[in-house]
């Protein structure tokens, strides 16, 4: 990367404040940036490091009103993290990007391959799979018998993707995930054992979809279970059977969501947060870190916290109440010490 500040305020149509013709060689957080770099002031919390930061040059929001004098060149546009997240796909788009087809991967005959494809060493790709232009299988992923992927999809190195998997395109799969394994699905039988239920659906993500490192996605029980557009979720996620997540929802990793589950569009979900099964949660809801939902939830862009999960108001007073709960307990003792003496007499 080599811009100067006034190419970088063009492309974002930004305002320069400063030297515009200052270069700039890469990015840093702005507490710890270097000269040469860009960095950005989202949050208010970090507005002190603006006087200090050694960046040359710092996107800001058109707003931003410096208390003192600035070193840096100002970058001013709309949404400072919005614009930075557009330079960093910017750059990421222009790195090199590998190609072609290694001679140590492994392809059924019945595989269908795209324009542009790059596949790894030792990944391996079964019958009648459909690979879109474009794709990049990095080595040791797995595509088993009739996965479809998507065209511009990045499946990164580990990655299994079980049977009958469809992928959509664009999406973006982390190291370790695993997409199309078997629902949890056992019957008990009447001798205390548990016999196993066969998992004949399949998963499904549509399109710009991202899927974090080590989170799986199970296969459902029949039917399918189904990511739909622009979900993102992050590590160490377990989605299960039959669940169903809407446009645009966003999941902070160690969150479980359990069978037949149906999320809504647009929610934000912390991480650590359950899921009970067979549940369903209206379009933008948001959902603390490590809550418990235990029931459906049909009120739009409600806002929840706790185990179970309530309107974060109601959770924040019953908080204030438990942290006052030793002085509610003495009060009680001196009460009924009173209330005893009283019967005495």
């Amino acid at each position: 990367m080599e811009y100067t500040a006034q190419m970088i305020a063009e492309y974002l149509h930004g305002e320069v404040e400063g030297d515009g013709s200052r270069v700039l060689t890469g990015f840093g957080k702005i507490e710890e940036a270097r000269p040469g770099e860009l960095t950005f002031l989202s949050n208010p919390a970090y507005t002190k490091y603006v006087y200090t930061t050694e960046a040359s040059a710092v996107l800001v929001n058109r707003d931003f009103k410096p208390e003192k004098p600035v070193r840096p060149v100002l970058i001013r546009v709309d949404n400072a993290y919005e614009a930075l997240a557009r330079l960093l796909t910017l750059v990421e788009q222009n790195k090199p990007k590998p190609a072609g087809i290694h001679s140590l991967a492994v392809l059924e005959e019945s595989v269908r391959i795209g324009h542009g494809v790059y596949i790894g060493p030792f990944a391996y790709a079964g019958q009648n799979v459909q690979i879109g232009d474009k794709a990049r299988i990095y080595p040791h992923v797995y595509l088993g018998d009739n996965v479809k992927v998507g065209e511009g999809t990045i499946i990164y190195p580990g990655v299994r993707i079980y049977h009958d998997t469809i992928i959509g395109k664009n999406c973006i799969l982390h190291a370790g995930s695993v997409i199309g394994s078997d629902g949890f699905g056992f019957a008990p039988t009447a001798d205390n054992e548990y016999e196993k239920i066969p998992q004949i659906g399949i998963v499904e993500l549509e399109d710009n979809v991202e899927i974090g490192a080590n989170t799986t996605v199970d296969r459902a029980t029949m039917g399918r279970t189904l990511i739909k557009k622009g979900v993102k979720l992050d590590n160490l996620i377990q989605i299960a059977h039959n669940v169903v997540l809407g446009d645009n929802t966003v999941i902070a990793a160690l969150t479980g969501i359990a069978g037949s589950a149906k999320v809504g569009k647009g929610c934000m979900i912390g991480g650590q947060v359950g899921i009970s099964g067979h549940r369903e949660i209206a379009d933008g809801v948001k959902i603390a870190a490590k809550s418990g939902v235990h029931t459906t939830v049909k009120e739009k862009d409600l806002i929840l916290e706790g185990i179970p999960a309530v309107p974060i108001r109601a959770f924040q007073r019953s908080v204030f109440y438990i942290k006052q709960l030793p002085e509610i307990y003495q009060k009680i003792k001196e009460l009924e010490k009173k209330v005893e003496e009283l019967s005495q007499k």
